[in-house]
């Protein structure tokens, strides 16, 4: 697909001819003279993030490098301009395409989301009903009103995460870290919570390290901060697609499909939990407390209706202005993708992981987690002119998984001893 301008000035997709020799790319490159594999994946994707898509052609190219690193025998890289679809998107776009190792005729399949049980006691149903619209009506109007504060003036603090408004990225770089995804729901289980719960927790707890580091190592009085004091709020996208089947993603490009393949997801406005704080599964417990108001809100629907809105009277570059401007007044962007509980395959190709990240705004910080099977991937994309130690942020990020875990399996022996 091409995006073509129509004479009356509205953009349209309409289908073109792809020459797939100008899509996918395999560098001819001296693989023996590499000394350190990763650190050259590190700076190809690097090179990449910095490098402007050709918008003459359809707007997507595949790497592929034969290349051994400490993850994978090789790599294959995709890049991907958002407007061709949002990560709910290029997921699906994979599962159609991927297979499980063990069966190579099964689609992939993906942990199923817990539901949780209703009461059956008919004589609270109504008044229960009628608190939760109440609820939702209140918890809505509150959050739209801080939404509002943001896009008109209500900055996040200045930290050594954040650069200067209006600053273009100067230099993108883009690192990732493998983690177990057990410990992950070690935590999840014994703290009766979800995935994104304790991934929120845990960036909580690892920003609130680096920065305490970053204030301790600032040696003048007047510019340390005390981080109780700090606002500090990353933008979560919310895909607002109904819950679907493994089957509807993968056939999500066919017609009549149930699943829409494009951009269809929210943004909200998350405020992160800093502190110095002694018990870190408070991390979590925060993290799940906040995350429980915005699921009651429906601020991230709302909000993507009045963007369409915005678009369709006032044009693009009015959106443009408003997105831009609600990025430039927070800190960075969080993301969490479940992917296969399995091992599969692309292409007949077994993977070893599967990483994402996502470019091009304004923010100094962007943060995503991607599972597969017992792997859990975090991928930070900073900009080095602010961030110039991304590595030692992943270390704050892994240490305070951790911690987290640890005390989780103390919480979790105290409970059996009980």
């Amino acid at each position: 697909m091409f995006q073509e301008i129509k004479k009356n000035g509205k953009a349209s997709w309409v289908p073109v001819s792809v020459r797939v020799e100008d899509h996918v790319v395999v560098p001819d490159l001296d693989y023996s003279n590499i000394e350190n594999p990763d650190q050259f994946i590190e700076d190809y994707t690097s090179k990449l993030a910095n490098t402007p898509m050709d918008m003459s052609r359809p707007l997507w190219e595949l790497h592929l490098l034969n290349i051994k690193t400490s993850n994978a025998e090789s790599l294959a890289i995709g890049k991907f301009h958002h407007s061709l679809g949002d990560g709910m998107s290029l997921i699906s776009l994979l599962l159609a395409s991927s297979r499980k190792t063990s069966d190579p005729d099964a689609l992939p399949t993906t942990a199923a989301t817990r539901k949780h049980a209703s009461s059956n006691k008919k004589s609270w149903w109504l008044v229960g009903r009628f608190w939760f619209m109440i609820r939702i009506i209140f918890t809505t109007v509150v959050e739209l009103f801080k939404y509002l504060l943001t896009l008109c003036f209500m900055r996040d603090t200045k930290t050594p995460l954040m650069g200067k408004t209006g600053d273009a990225i100067r230099s993108r770089k883009v690192i990732h870290r493998i983690v177990s995804f057990d410990d992950v729901k070690l935590v999840k289980n014994n703290m009766d919570m979800k995935v994104n719960d304790v991934l929120l927790g845990m960036t909580q707890a690892g920003l609130s390290r680096y920065l305490s580091r970053k204030y301790d190592e600032d040696m003048v009085v007047e510019k340390k901060k005390n981080l109780e004091k700090i606002r500090l709020r990353g933008t979560v996208f919310v895909n607002l697609r109904a819950d679907t089947k493994l089957e509807d993603l993968a056939n999500m490009m066919a017609k009549g499909s149930k699943c829409r393949w494009g951009n269809f997801v929210g943004v909200i406005i998350f405020p992160l939990w800093v502190r110095s704080e002694d018990d870190p599964l408070e991390y979590v417990r925060r993290a799940k407390s906040t995350m429980d108001i915005k699921k009651l809100s429906i601020e991230s629907l709302i909000c993507y209706g009045l963007i369409k809105l915005t678009r369709k009277i006032l044009g693009g570059k009015v959106v443009e202005t408003l997105v831009r401007r609600l990025f430039d007044h927070t800190t960075l962007t969080f993301s969490n993708v479940m992917g296969p509980d399995e091992d599969i395959s692309f292409f007949d190709h077994p993977m070893s992981y599967v990483a994402a990240s996502a470019l091009g705004g304004p923010q100094a910080l962007i943060i995503h987690y991607v599972t597969y099977v017992n792997k859990i991937v975090i991928n930070l994309a900073v900009d080095t002119s602010v961030i110039r130690d991304p590595h030692l942020l992943c270390d704050d990020l892994v240490e305070s998984l951790d911690i987290i875990k640890l005390a989780a399996m103390e919480k979790g022996v105290h409970k059996m001893e009980v």
